[in-house]
């Protein structure tokens, strides 16, 4: 599962390896039960019949999946809209699928009616199909692109006067956006399953968040898995619940007027606050600071720092020498054009730098796993019988079932060419500037760009999807030309090229799981369609539930910003128009931040890993330029909370962190629901709590004071 999309190398590398951290801890213990897990884990399971691919596709794990699809969708899309940083959803998924299920097969049980016992298989299943539907809600672009498009956005952007501003206008539309990614978010999973094979048996990659996720549902099916999740249910459901009726209390006091309620409560001081720097009590960001390693949370603090407590104080001193007076905090002619670009500047810088990293660790491993193959075809072939030998039992039960269900080539390459036709025909329809020839360029490259980032997630757990996106903004774009809607052409290729690699990745990430699950290749294909059916509809309605709520989504300042929307718009821009428009010494500050970025990566790359551990990720740092510095400090209360945890009792820390943690994301989440509603039904808070200065105070006293006379 991906995140959005500027963070997503950070949280696919720190938010999985830490996942797989937390899952490993419950398998090692000790060493005894460590070799004993590793040598013997399908000897635990070798007297449970495996189900057919058909029978591990249950109305039940279908009808849990849609429910939790629609609650992961709630809170992706949030955090897409607020800050883009979306942690690992999957230990929720695998746990929350368990506890439904669980429960409904003990009602049955009891009642003496159950015709299907829960499976390891089904499990992965209702894991594989929620994670498909809430990733629509981040691959689709709700908080990137394809807001991006909107003319909320674009009033707020450094094309804002430009003369072919309505050319490179989308608004948001029900219709357009389902019928968008329905055309866009499958092929991406045709495009890499006749490689499953290769990629699982032959190079044998570790995919390490999927195989995190196989250890979490194989653990659930034991004895003593089964009653730990119980508890870590039990915690997730106690938080969930406390943080929900925090939302709920903290709701009453927001009015519909800014700058109201807890969470703009002045922590550190009002003269920090003007700054940002403030503590908003918001319990998701806690719970994604309590998910996130420390390393990302210290760095989006450093970042913080960096940017509102020094940068942009010392460059609002030079108003008037370096840009005009009066401009506004919202002009990118500004004191805005700094935030934004100068956050560009670091995220194209960090993103460039891992892009030719992991692509170059991609075609090492691949040249080292092709010479290898050919060497061994000189050397005398071991007869079945030794092979089997010289395997272990799991593996070769493993390979068994996974060879077993194939899914037919011509499959792959019949819809995998049907649907970039139908794309051909389409897309140029819903976006005028996207020509029917770069809609062909761009699916002759995405089959190679897929395997690549596949492959590369494989070896490094980094899912490169924004990167490849990024570079679809730049080359279509500057293809269609300024006058020719180059910007609208460019998100849209954006949206095509993000959501081809990001499925082929997290498809082969799911065949993974299903391979240390024994769950078969089609019930994992099968599962990832569906899912993904789904959250083609849920995730637009999710999304329009807040576009219908909130008038001023998207706009700086709200409650909704949706941050990354502006900055995959200025991307688009500058791949259309370049530089020119950029305020005085900006790009002289993005060239020294663009280098910056890189050599700290250099840096954490070079460094023996007990010192570079403590070297922040330039990334990370980049986005609280433009967002402010609130859901930074929120993140590093959460880090806190879970350090001291860990001093006092590591192995409860270990085992039910990552529940709490989800359960404070999930409530304030959920609550997003009804307040939605609340909002559509014009019903507001009754009070507008406020903070102001003692002189200020006074002011307001003597003033109300006269009219009370």
């Amino acid at each position: 599962m991906a995140v959005e999309s500027t963070l997503e190398l950070e949280n696919e590398d720190g938010r999985t390896k830490k996942d797989a951290n937390f899952l490993g801890q419950t398998m090692e213990d000790d060493d005894e039960t460590k070799g004993e897990v590793i040598e013997s884990v399908e000897m635990a399971f070798r007297d449970t019949m495996i189900p057919s691919w058909k029978g591990q596709l249950t109305v039940r794990a279908f009808v849990v999946s849609a429910i939790l699809g629609v609650m992961f969708s709630f809170i992706v899309m949030k955090l897409s809209l607020t800050t883009g940083i979306i942690p690992s959803l999957n230990v929720s998924a695998g746990l929350l699928g368990f506890f439904f299920v669980k429960t409904w097969t003990k009602a049955l049980e009891q009642c003496g009616i159950l015709k299907h016992p829960f499976t390891r298989q089904e499990n992965t299943v209702i894991q594989t199909c929620v994670v498909a539907t809430s990733g629509i809600a981040f691959s689709g672009g709700f908080g990137s692109y394809l807001f991006g498009m909107s003319d909320m956005i674009a009033s707020q952007s450094s094309d804002s006067d430009s003369p072919t501003l309505n050319m490179n206008i989308k608004n948001p539309s029900l219709g357009w956006i389902i019928g968008f990614l329905f055309i866009v978010s499958f092929i991406g999973l045709f495009s890499v399953v006749p490689l499953r094979k290769i990629m699982i048996i032959d190079f044998k990659l570790i995919y390490p968040s999927g195989t995190a996720t196989a250890h979490l549902i194989n653990s659930f099916h034991t004895p003593q898995g089964a009653k730990l999740a119980k508890q870590q249910v039990s915690a997730l459901g106690k938080f969930f619940s406390l943080s929900f009726l925090w939302s709920f209390f903290q709701w009453f006091f927001v009015s519909n007027e800014d700058d109201c309620g807890f969470q703009n409560f002045p922590t550190f001081g009002l003269k920090a606050y003007q700054q940002k720097f403030y503590f908003d009590f918001s319990t998701m960001y806690v719970g994604v600071g309590m998910i996130c390693p420390y390393l990302i949370n210290v760095s989006l603090l450093l970042g913080a720092i960096l940017s509102w407590g020094i940068m942009w104080p010392l460059i609002e001193t030079q108003e008037g020498h370096w840009y005009k007076d009066g401009l506004g905090q919202g002009s990118f002619h500004g004191i805005q054009g700094y935030r934004v670009f100068l956050a560009i500047a670091i995220i194209l810088g960090d993103g460039l730098y891992n892009f030719v990293k992991v692509v170059g660790k991609t075609g090492i491993g691949l040249y080292g796993q092709l010479k290898n193959k050919e060497s061994l075809t000189v050397l005398p072939v071991a007869t079945d019988c030794a092979t089997k030998d010289t395997t272990s039992f799991d593996e070769q039960r493993r390979i068994q079932v996974f060879m077993k269900d194939r899914i037919p080539t011509w499959l792959a390459v019949g819809g995998y060419m049907a649907i970039a036709a139908a794309a051909t025909i389409t897309l140029p329809h819903i976006f005028g500037p996207l020509e029917w020839y770069y809609v062909i360029v761009i699916y002759l490259f995405a089959p190679a760009l897929a395997f690549c980032n596949a492959y590369g997630c494989g070896l490094t757990d980094w899912s490169l999807a924004s990167t490849y996106g990024k570079l679809a903004i730049f080359v279509i774009g500057a293809w269609a030309g300024k006058s020719q809607g180059g910007v609208l052409a460019g998100l849209a290729a954006c949206g095509v090229m993000m959501n081809i690699v990001s499925t082929a990745s997290d498809l082969m990430t799911d065949f993974k799981t299903g391979y240390l699950t024994l769950a078969s290749p089609r019930s994992m294909f099968v599962s990832q369609v569906i899912g993904t059916a789904m959250g083609c509809v849920i995730a637009p309605c999710v999304f329009w539930v807040f576009y219908s709520a909130f008038p001023n989504l998207g706009k700086q300042g709200s409650e909704y910003p949706a941050p990354y929307a502006i900055v995959y718009r200025n991307l688009a821009i500058l791949g259309v128009e370049g530089f020119g428009s950029l305020p005085k010494h900006c790009l002289s500050l993005c060239y020294a931040l663009f280098a910056a970025a890189i050599l700290i990566n250099v840096a954490r790359d070079t460094t023996p890993r007990k010192r570079a551990r403590f070297i922040p990720i330039p990334m990370a740092m980049a986005i609280p330029f433009y967002i402010g510095t609130s859901f930074a400090i929120d993140m590093c209360v959460g880090s806190l909370i879970l350090f001291i945890w860990e001093k006092r009792d590591k192995t409860k820390a270990d085992a039910f962190g990552p529940a709490v943690a989800s359960g404070l994301i999930c409530g304030e989440g959920i609550w997003s629901v009804p307040k939605s509603i609340l909002a559509l039904a014009k019903v507001s808070p009754p009070i507008c709590m406020k903070f102001l200065s003692r002189r200020t105070n006074l002011k307001v006293d003597d003033f109300l004071s006269t009219l009370s006379r």
